[in-house]
Parts: structure tokens; C-alpha cells; sequence
């Protein structure tokens, strides 16, 4: 009697084990599979790098927490170049990969509608070699008074021309250690097509400086520009006083013609040969 009392226990307890297996599975079937191997750096990759099948490998992921743009398939990065640093262990994206056919190197950065354009810098210009690969900084024209500014009254002007400009690289790199400035001679920034032209007006007409903004930052300046007046808190210039109004050249009286006078009465005097008239 003990016996099946005991055997009838356990079997209700496998009944209810196998029940608890059956839901489990069936749970985890509608979660969708345990995991899904994407395609992960297996070194770091740097900005316009060929990715190489060396530098890959496939890892689990799980299905739950896939990343947007991730890559299942090896083959299909064969050839393709890194529009950004990519670390290792990072899922390669496609968001971070310049389209199929690019060629390596600086071009493959640049985004689509865009051009990269270089301009010389130095310490004090390039904010102390703090403006690296990936920073945002604002273009700070200032501009010297010319002979027409100084007959104009105008003076020095100092003013933001461009902002939110990002860095593709510094001197002739476009991934360095971004924790270490480091003081360079020239700056690549990508720009629009209507901004280069106003950087190459820019830097042949004035001085140009660097400044670092915040990363987040999108909001414009909006500034007037900053002139001597305003520096030193001197009255603004007044305007050009106007050239003083002459007065138009007098005019000359028109002349009346004469009129021919009246005659008047007379005789006629004869002395010897000679005769003469005289009027009264």
C-alpha cells in the first residue's frame, strides 16, 4: 500500500516536471530563437580602413537586443571600407560602412552632399590641437580694415562665418587618440558646397581661428560680430557724414538786346571840307 502511494507520487511529480518542459519550450519557441550570430570587429577597425575577413568573426547575439544595420553574413563586407572607427567587439553596421564600390581613404568619409577641404591651422588656431577627427568646431573670421573700409568709416570685425563644422582629420590622419590633443598644420573639415565657397572667401580676406563646441550643441550663435567699438565699449561710428551740397553755379542775367534809340534832331555843320552831324 506504501508502495503504490509512493509510485503514484512520483509519477504525478514526472507528469508535472514534463508539463513544465513542454511550456518552457513552448515559451521560448514564441520568444523566437535563443540567439542569432551577427558579425562583430574582431580588431579594431579604424575610419576608411578596408575590412578585411581578419579583422571579423561571428558571435551570438540575442534575438531580443539585435541592433539595427547588423550583419549576418560575412560575404557581404568583402571589400567594403569603415566610414567610422568601429571597436572591437562592436557589431559591424551598416550605418557605419561606406557604400559598396567606395574606394579607401578620406573620400569614403565623406558623406554623400558633402566636400572635405583643408586649411592651415596652427597652435593657436587649431584650439591648441584639441580639434580632432570627429569634433565639431565654428569657423571665426576676422577681418582687417581696408583703405575703402577706413573711407567708409568701418573698422575690424571679427565674426562667425560657419558652425558645427565637423573634423574628417587633422594633418594627414583621420583616427587618432581622441583623449590627447595634438598640435598639427592643417585641418580637412567637411563642408557643404556653398560652405567651402564662403571658407575660401573667408580665409583670403581674413585670419581665420577654430573653436571647440560641444558635440550635442546644434543651436546657431546668431552673433552681430564683434568690431573695436564694442570690444573697448567705445560710441559706435557714425555714419558717413554726406558730401555738403553746392550750390549750382549762379546764373548770368540773360542779356536783353538793345534797342535801337530813338533818332534825335540835328543839323548838319560844314567847316571848309569837312561836315559833321550834331544832335540836340
Amino acid at each position: 500500500m506504501r508502495n503504490s502511494r509512493a509510485i503514484l507520487i512520483i509519477g504525478v511529480a514526472l507528469l508535472l516536471a514534463l508539463g513544465a518542459v513542454v511550456l518552457a519550450a513552448k515559451w521560448m519557441g514564441e520568444q523566437g530563437p535563443a540567439g542569432t550570430r551577427v558579425v562583430v570587429a574582431a580588431t579594431e577597425i579604424g575610419q576608411g580602413a578596408r575590412i578585411l575577413p581578419a579583422s571579423l568573426q561571428l558571435t551570438d547575439w540575442p534575438a531580443g537586443s539585435m541592433p539595427p544595420g547588423a550583419i549576418t553574413d560575412m560575404k557581404l563586407l568583402e571589400g567594403r571600407i569603415a566610414r567610422g572607427d568601429i571597436a572591437r567587439g562592436e557589431p559591424v553596421l551598416e550605418s557605419k560602412l561606406a557604400p559598396a564600390g567606395t574606394l579607401g581613404g578620406l573620400s569614403a568619409v565623406v558623406a554623400s552632399g558633402k566636400r572635405a577641404m583643408t586649411v592651415r591651422v596652427n597652435d593657436v588656431v587649431g584650439v591648441a590641437g584639441f580639434a580632432l577627427p570627429g569634433n565639431y568646431v565654428d569657423i571665426l573670421v576676422n577681418l582687417a580694415p581696408t583703405n575703402s573700409d577706413l573711407a567708409q568709416n568701418a573698422g575690424s570685425i571679427s565674426k562667425i562665418v560657419l558652425e558645427r563644422i565637423l573634423v574628417l582629420a587633422v594633418a594627414q590622419e583621420s583616427a587618432v587618440d581622441d583623449t590627447k590633443p595634438r598640435v598639427v598644420n592643417a585641418v580637412t573639415l567637411e563642408l557643404t558646397p556653398n560652405e567651402v565657397e564662403k571658407l575660401d572667401l573667408a580665409r583670403s580676406i581674413g585670419s581665420l581661428s577654430l573653436v571647440l563646441r560641444n558635440q550635442i550643441e546644434a543651436q546657431p550663435a546668431n552673433t552681430t560680430g564683434a568690431t573695436r567699438e564694442s570690444v573697448l565699449g567705445l560710441p559706435a561710428l557714425s555714419a558717413q557724414a554726406p558730401a555738403p551740397v553746392r550750390d549750382p553755379a549762379p546764373r548770368s542775367a540773360p542779356v536783353t538786346p538793345r534797342q535801337p534809340s530813338a533818332p534825335r534832331d540835328g543839323v548838319l555843320v560844314i567847316r571848309g571840307l569837312d561836315a559833321a552831324s550834331q544832335s540836340f
